[in-house]
């Protein structure tokens, strides 16, 4: 799968958060040419989907997508509020090893809170429709 095809796919898509997360990073890691979590850590201790994570202030939730030292990553569903979704990965966060980079996604845009120590915050937003401009999807790696 290219870019151009996950847009196209993604821009149709209308299922819930629940059916769609998953898939929606599957296809990420296939047109990235990244290795998948199951792949990269079939123990599930450093990459996984619903990592469970005690919430700051009491109870536990469970975060979408966790990379060990890269990011914290929680869906919601198209249209959906991504300021819940991130206030949801802020009380995650020291459970996950605070992550360098806190990423909230509803499928159509995503927004990547940095989390760096010493460091202040910084957010980015890329739009579906943006992963076609290529400096948005060049690889620091």
């Amino acid at each position: 799968m290219n870019v151009s095809e996950f847009v196209s796919k993604w821009r149709k898509v209308e299922l819930t958060e629940r059916s769609a997360s998953q898939q929606h990073f599957l296809d990420l890691c296939e047109v990235f040419d990244r290795t998948k979590p199951a792949a990269d850590d079939p123990s599930g201790e450093k990459f996984t989907f619903e990592k469970g994570a005690a919430k700051h202030g009491g109870g536990q939730g469970w975060v979408d997508v966790w990379k060990r030292g890269f990011f914290g990553w929680e869906y919601k569903g198209k249209h959906r509020d991504l300021g819940a979704a991130y206030d949801q990965l802020l009380r995650y966060r020291e459970a996950l090893e605070n992550p360098p980079l806190l990423v909230v996604c509803d499928m159509d845009r995503f927004v990547i809170h940095t989390n760096f120590t010493s460091t202040a915050a910084k957010t980015y937003e890329i739009t579906l429709d943006d992963l076609n401009t290529p400096r948005n999807t060049e690889s620091p790696m």
